[in-house]
């Protein structure tokens, strides 16, 4: 019996209007996004896990399979999304260092 294979698609969805339109873990709001991001900042698959007890190891794996597919556009978005927050922050007055 050779391996199954599943397709990511089954795992991971894009609902308009939620999330800016950035694909989840099917079933609720955990985007790739924060996944990739955890992942990257030395979390391990089970810590991932452990902080989103309703995600499973398969969508979990399925996002960070979908990040490395697009990485240089989710990369884009976390310079985006760190240039706003530093801009927002600016506006209200905080000190950034």
């Amino acid at each position: 019996m050779g391996a199954a294979t599943i397709d990511i698609n089954e795992l991971l969805e894009v609902r308009a209007g939620f999330r800016d339109g950035r694909p989840c873990l099917k079933g609720t709001g955990i985007t790739v996004h924060t996944v990739a991001a955890d992942y990257l900042t030395g979390a391990t698959l089970a810590e991932i896990l452990e902080d989103f007890p309703h995600a499973t190891m398969a969508g979990i794996m399925a996002a960070l399979a979908y990040y490395e597919k697009h990485r240089a556009a989710i990369d884009r978005d976390f310079e985006r999304d760190h240039h706003e927050a530093l801009e927002s922050a600016r506006a209200l007055g905080a000190e950034i260092i």
